[in-house]
């Protein structure tokens, strides 16, 4: 059977293009009501047409598909809480003063070197019912405890927004966070803070509550922090506390797939529930009604426990749907089974779809039951152990070709070594889990033996010096490697036509791929022509200046850094990437530049300008130069000011009200970003 044939995945489909429509244009819940309305009825006569005059209708096709599309519509209208009249963006309020919050802690995020940081659901704003979501910043200090979730805080603050990127291809947090419905933070001190009685406890309230007790237990019987930081990730879902260290070990060995709770987890989660339930198997209903609906409920549980992720979620879903069937006595199709889970998932947070977690997942899985059988049936290992790690090895590289093209997109390299570390981490995985499960139980029991806390903490520092050792090989680790979104799509085509051709092989077949590396050929193409551009920049770089000419793929670097700050630098190395930069050339910052039809002059903190018959038509001015701009203006008569983000900030606010007093523009760095002559 063709897989587009069935029509789960067809509908699917159709969700999903709803929801991107939803995501990118702004369409009035009203509308999309009553085209659905309409379109809902006209499926319903177009069926009874074709039941009464038996005949099978494209019409009842066109109207299912576009039903579909306009419940992905709907489905994205009401995840977004802006549309909803209560939400306090919606209020007639000052964001600039301050105001009186109520709010209530929602979950836990990863700390910054600055502060605690958290998710908050607001309850009420200036003495009024409100709703919404934000992001809480809380000063780190060392005699302070962290907020618990479903506590109610009060608060008098202000409200800001999420920076945006300040340069070109840096992470759009502000975007990623408004998808999340967070429009806004606030920064706060912990006795700025009042705790309120609040006797209303969530499902994640509870989880967090459960998690707090586990972590409080195994550290009573000895274990140290980073095995609880492993622990935590493997079996509870809280990445929070893993050292910056240790993560991108694991990030550089290829496995940082394991710390997020997917469905390698759940899946030996549910092969361990299978054989520990298999005593009821004896008595009544026990085998089909029994053991599939508590399957269910604990895997449930524990997709709470572990905080609800898109790769959980999706993983619980998937096995929940694969539990059921077995109860039901039906066999089941991966592919459906798959659809399914997504359909589900996206129907009720639309989010997911924009989630990378979810995306990797089911790309993962989809090359796994795709690709693994036949990169499996290549050759015949001689014996069990050797058969055993040909498996192993065959599922890793079917996942990551599933996965390469896409994380080349959102994390520009690629682990050499991810087959070895696969090899060992794979087996680990499962007596990590399946031992850890039992040592949280009689941890909570308080008759956890202390051998058993030695012999796990052992398994767990192993683990982790491997990955250390294997991330160690930095020469295998392919960084920055530069790749669009149109690189991703034209790398799925080939594979997707590559296994057709495989299965297939027909002259069709051979077309299909020899047509989408062409299409490849053409996108690289498209890219070197895209990048034969010229550009001027000025970045904004905190406390310094970096300048750069973007001449075809060749970068030229004007800046007062050190050889290894720039080499580390986020910023450039994020443009070098983004621009598929293949040379980079540094300088030292000269006071006078010119690009095009343009003289570009640097005021530093000398404040030296005074050339007769010398004419600029852009001024950047930096390291705070103490200067009277309104004798500039006059004197030089420039056409645009700049100002990056090496000067105080007083001075480019005083600047910036001069610059609208002359009626020049003035672009400030700090407020508008890079600044960049095309």
């Amino acid at each position: 059977m063709k897989l587009l044939n069935f029509a789960v995945i067809k509908l699917t489909i159709c969700l999903i293009c709803g929801i991107i429509i939803g995501f990118y244009f702004s369409i009035p819940i009203k509308t999309i009501l009553i085209s659905l309305s309409l379109f809902t009825l006209s499926l319903i006569v177009s069926y009874f047409y074709c039941e009464t005059y038996k005949k099978s209708s494209l019409l009842f096709t066109g109207f299912a598909f576009a039903v579909f599309i306009l419940v992905g519509i709907l489905s994205t209208s009401i995840y977004d809480e802006t549309n909803r009249s209560l939400h306090y963006v919606n209020s007639t309020i000052e964001y600039t003063n301050y105001q009186d919050f109520s709010f209530r802690i929602k979950k836990r995020l990863k700390s910054d070197n600055y502060n605690h940081k958290y998710i908050a659901e607001i309850e009420s704003l200036n003495a009024k019912k409100a709703i919404g979501q934000i992001l809480i910043n809380l000063d780190k200090d060392s005699l302070q405890n962290e907020l618990t979730v479903d506590n109610l805080y009060f608060t008098n603050t202000k409200l800001s927004e999420v920076v945006k990127p300040k340069n070109p291809f840096q992470f759009d947090y502000h975007n990623y966070l408004k998808q999340r419905n967070v429009n806004h933070q606030i920064y706060i001190k912990q006795d700025e803070l009042i705790l309120l009685k609040s006797d209303s406890k969530s499902i994640a309230g509870y989880a967090h509550a459960f998690r707090k007790s586990v972590n409080f237990k195994l550290k009573k019987n000895g274990f140290k922090p980073e095995a609880l930081a492993i622990i935590n990730a493997l079996l509870l879902g809280q990445r929070q506390d893993i050292s910056p260290e240790i993560y991108n070990n694991y990030v550089n060995a290829g496995t940082i797939h394991i710390l997020a709770v997917s469905g390698l987890h759940v899946g030996i989660i549910f092969l361990i529930l299978t054989q520990i339930l298999k005593p009821l198997h004896r008595i009544k209903h026990g085998k089909h009604v029994i053991k599939p609906i508590l399957i269910v409920l604990l895997l449930w549980c524990f997709a709470f426990i572990a905080g609800l992720s898109p790769s959980v979620t999706r993983a619980v879903t998937m096995f929940s749907i694969i539990a059921i069937s077995q109860h039901l006595r039906r066999p089941t199709n991966i592919y459906n089974t798959l659809t399914i889970s997504a359909f589900l998932m996206l129907l009720f947070k639309p989010i997911y779809l924009f989630d990378v977690g979810f995306q990797m997942s089911y790309l993962a899985v989809l090359a796994i039951v795709s690709i693994q059988p036949i990169l499996y049936n290549l050759w015949k290992a001689p014996n069990l152990v050797l058969n055993k790690f040909w498996e192993i090895f065959t599922v890793t590289v079917a996942a990551q070709i599933g996965v390469a093209p896409i994380g080349l997109f959102y994390f520009h390299q690629f682990p050499g070594l991810f087959f070895v570390s696969n090899l060992v981490i794979i087996p680990v995985l499962g007596l990590i889990l399946g031992l850890g499960i039992l040592v949280i139980a009689l941890a909570l029991l308080n008759i956890l033996p202390s051998v058993l806390v030695t012999v796990f903490s052992f398994i767990i520092n192993t683990l982790n010096a491997f990955i250390a050792w294997v991330a160690q090989f930095e020469d295998f680790l392919l960084r920055d490697i530069s790749f669009s979104i149109y690189h991703v799509f034209s790398s799925y085509l080939i594979i997707i036509t590559g296994l057709y051709l495989w299965k297939r092989r027909t002259l069709k077949s051979l077309h299909y791929s020899l047509m989408s590396l062409l299409l490849f050929s053409c996108v690289l193409l498209h890219t070197k022509y895209k990048n034969t551009c010229e550009e001027f920049i000025i970045f904004n770089k905190n406390r310094t200046t970096v300048l750069a000419k973007k001449t075809n793929q060749s970068l030229m670097l004007y800046h007062d850094l050190d050889s290894l700050t720039t080499k580390e630098d986020k910023t450039i190395k994020n443009y070098q990437v983004g621009s598929f930069i293949n040379t980079t050339f540094n300088d030292s910052l000269k006071t006078v530049y010119t690009y095009k039809n343009n003289i570009i002059l640097i005021i530093d903190s000398l404040g030296i300008y005074n050339v007769n018959g010398f004419k600029p038509n852009l001024i950047l001015l930096r390291n705070s130069p103490k200067i009277n701009l309104d004798r500039l203006i006059d004197s030089l008569k420039p056409e645009q000011i700049i100002a990056d983000a090496s000067n105080y900030k007083s001075y480019v606010n005083r600047w910036k009200q001069t610059c609208m007093h002359k009626k020049i523009p003035f672009h400030s760095t700090y407020e508008k970003g890079v600044f960049i002559l095309k």
